[in-house]
């Protein structure tokens, strides 16, 4: 906290500082017998009719009465990482956007609109009769200006995804340099609902190709019939395979078993970055490092490559997995959202998986 050279604690932060990332202290409990102060830290989203709305690292949107304000400043929009390759936001969720392409996409000024559906008829599809495969190919990947005012963008994504049969998402960023703090809260202003919250993580590749024997992983280039038994999503059709495929040098690993194999993973290897996806083990086998073989074999393959860093992505309630990349040396670089468009402004209810 800015501290005066009288010793007194004092804001140094106004409305102009909107779209910096501030650090403040307010009364938690005001009026109440004994004071306590609670600490946000995060990028000032909003500052209007005397309630601050902070952004956290998380997400979250905290508010904060200005009255309630007894220290404040702007502090450096991105705190030194610790762990893992150097990276900027736009540089990740680029290389993230190549590695799970749609089928369709369609710019709008900086925004890219993605879908990924089965081929049918466009316009007049009856509500919650469609849905994609995953939000990740059928959002609105927003890195810059639309180039229009943003409630003219929205109607515009609202439209091109009911054309569609779907529902509007947009995917937004929090918690690094460069991330959509400002969108989210406008988004959220709007009545756009988030929905999922998952991270992307970085770390050393060397460090992972290094874990585990890889013998027994057999690597291909395509997804074939065992290997989709195991994958866990659903609805896996031509659309489905399409994305799987996608990417500048994409690799299927598996762990045959008897039924199915004992456990899969996917790698997409893209000049320094290699991106890990789909690991999926056999419930029966876990525990045995199925999962950390099957990412040791896709990191050698990216060395081989040329690859010399990796990424992935974890939602943040799978605990098992966070333990397992954390144990690897990966730490979170970001977060990322899913909005979808308030209740009765698009398509239906029917929402594709992360």
């Amino acid at each position: 906290m800015e501290i005066s050279a009288a010793g007194r604690l004092e804001v140094r932060v106004t409305a102009a500082d909107v779209g910096k990332r501030v650090s403040v202290r307010r009364l938690s409990e005001p009026g109440a017998e004994r004071e306590k102060f609670t600490d946000t830290v995060g990028v000032l989203t909003s500052w209007d009719k005397g309630v601050l709305l902070i952004t956290r690292k998380d997400g979250e949107t905290v508010r904060i009465p200005e009255t309630s304000l007894v220290a404040g400043k702007v502090v450096p929009s991105a705190p030194a990482r610790r762990r893992g390759p150097a990276a900027s936001y736009e540089e990740l969720a680029r290389v993230a956007a190549r590695a799970w392409r749609p089928v369709e996409s369609e710019r709008l000024g900086e925004w890219e609109l993605r879908a990924a559906v089965e081929a049918g008829p466009r316009g007049g599809v009856p509500a919650g009769r469609r849905t994609g495969f995953t939000r990740r190919a059928n959002s609105v990947l927003p890195l810059g200006d639309p180039g229009v005012p943003l409630d003219e963008a929205l109607t515009a994504v609202r439209r091109w995804y009911g054309e569609r049969g779907l529902p509007a998402y947009v995917q937004a960023a929090t918690g690094a340099e460069g991330t959509q703090e400002v969108l989210c809260a406008e988004l959220e202003r709007r009545g756009w609902v988030r929905e999922v919250t998952a991270e992307l993580w970085t770390g050393g590749l060397a460090a992972v190709a290094d874990r585990a024997d890889p013998a027994g992983v057999v690597l291909s280039r395509t997804a074939d019939a065992a290997w989709l038994a195991r994958y866990q999503r659903e609805g896996v059709g031509e659309v489905a395979l399409k994305v799987l495929g996608s990417g500048p040098s994409v690799w299927f690993a598996t762990v045959p078993g008897q039924d199915a194999p004992a456990a899969i993973g996917r790698c997409v290897v893209d000049g320094r970055w290699a991106g890990f996806a789909a690991v999926e083990v056999d419930p029966a086998l876990r525990r045995r490092g199925l999962a950390t073989a099957v990412l040791a074999a896709l990191a050698r393959r990216a060395l081989d490559e040329g690859a010399s860093a990796a990424w992935l992505q974890v939602e943040t309630d799978n605990a098992a997995a966070r333990a397992l990349y954390a144990g690897m040396g990966f730490a979170a670089h970001h977060a990322y959202h899913h909005y979808r468009e308030p209740e009765g402004a698009g398509s239906g209810p029917s929402s594709p998986s992360v």
